[in-house]
């Protein structure tokens, strides 16, 4: 199961390692690997304000934009059953197959 934790207004997402007994955090869309560890969620938080410090800091010492840019545009292949399925579905909606993804995408999202 992932969760995502938000830390000074970046996105982590959070695993339990049953191997370590430990849970591991690491922030997502950024222009590098920042992650860290901690048995309890207060630790966890404490230790990736402290990762996510000095990730920022490094970006900042070699002039590096710390959050990854997105496009806006990506490819996804589905079965043709499922195409017509989507299709089928936006159409009900009065919807564009492209606003019934996007609109689909962004409720999964901020679930």
């Amino acid at each position: 199961m992932m969760n995502m934790m938000e830390i000074n207004d970046f996105r982590a997402a959070i695993q339990y390692d049953p191997e370590i007994e430990m849970f591991r955090g690491e922030f997502v869309g950024l222009n590098g690997s920042a992650d860290f560890y901690a048995s309890n969620i207060e630790g966890l938080k404490k230790e990736g304000e402290i990762s996510l410090k000095v990730f920022l800091e490094m970006c900042q010492e070699e002039g590096v934009e710390p959050r990854k840019e997105y496009s806006g545009k990506f490819n996804v292949r589905v079965p043709s059953s499922l195409h017509a399925d989507i299709a089928s579905a936006a159409t009900a909606e009065g919807k564009s197959l492209n606003q019934w993804v996007v609109d689909t995408l962004d409720q999964a999202a901020h679930i």
